[in-house]
């Protein structure tokens, strides 16, 4: 646990996906599977996502839908909005960021947030939080040692250490029902969407 992680900096990031508490101008957030991603992209859009309005996404991207180039992109600027804040992306791991995220789709991820200048971190190590911000160590992979900093961020966001949720079982089993946990509720830990469906699909095989 994080010295100073009830510090009033610090949210839940279902906190700030469902904007139960405000969200500051400077963030970091910690974890950066596939939840750290999602809150990242969340909190740097401002207004729509581009990804729900077909204009600002093909801006973005650099698509001409003139169809005057070859490929559809040759001479075409993106034009990449302004981001609402500046948001560290921070991973324990001192592997690539977001590497484990869908071999079709993390690409599109981190470039997205590079667009919107956030910065991926690996090789963190926590130290604490305070007044100051989020105190840290950064280890580049292959380092001997780490570099100590203080991002002087405005709100913390932790996207890591996922608890499963399981209020539902024993209300269920002391009725008598049978209880099947599958997915997050199984194990929260990363949690991979790739592993729920194999695991539903093959609990309703047995079934």
């Amino acid at each position: 646990e994080i010295e100073g992680i009830d510090h009033p900096k610090v949210i839940g990031y279902l906190d700030a996906l469902l904007e139960r508490k405000p969200v500051g101008q400077t963030v970091a957030v910690i974890g950066a599977g596939g939840i750290g991603f999602d809150v990242s992209e969340f909190i740097v859009h401002k207004g729509d996502s581009p990804a729900l309005n077909t204009e600002h996404f093909m801006k973005e991207w650099g698509v001409d839908l003139s169809v005057e180039h070859r490929g559809g992109v040759k001479g075409v600027t993106p034009e990449i909005p302004e981001p609402a804040r500046q948001v560290y992306l921070l991973q324990r791991k001192t592997s690539k960021v977001g590497k484990n995220l869908g071999k079709t789709t993390g690409w599109v991820h981190r470039t997205s947030l590079r667009h919107r200048n956030v910065q991926m971190i690996p090789g963190v190590s926590y130290r604490k939080i305070d007044d100051e911000g989020l105190h840290v160590t950064i280890t580049p992979k292959g380092a001997d040692q780490g570099e100590d900093q203080v991002l002087p961020v405005d709100t913390i966001i932790i996207c890591a250490g996922q608890e499963p949720l399981r209020e539902l079982q024993a209300g269920l089993e002391s009725a008598g029902l049978p209880v099947h946990l599958i997915g997050g509720a199984d194990v929260a830990a990363e949690l991979d969407a790739k592993r729920a469906i194999n695991q539903g699909c093959r609990l309703a095989a047995e079934i």
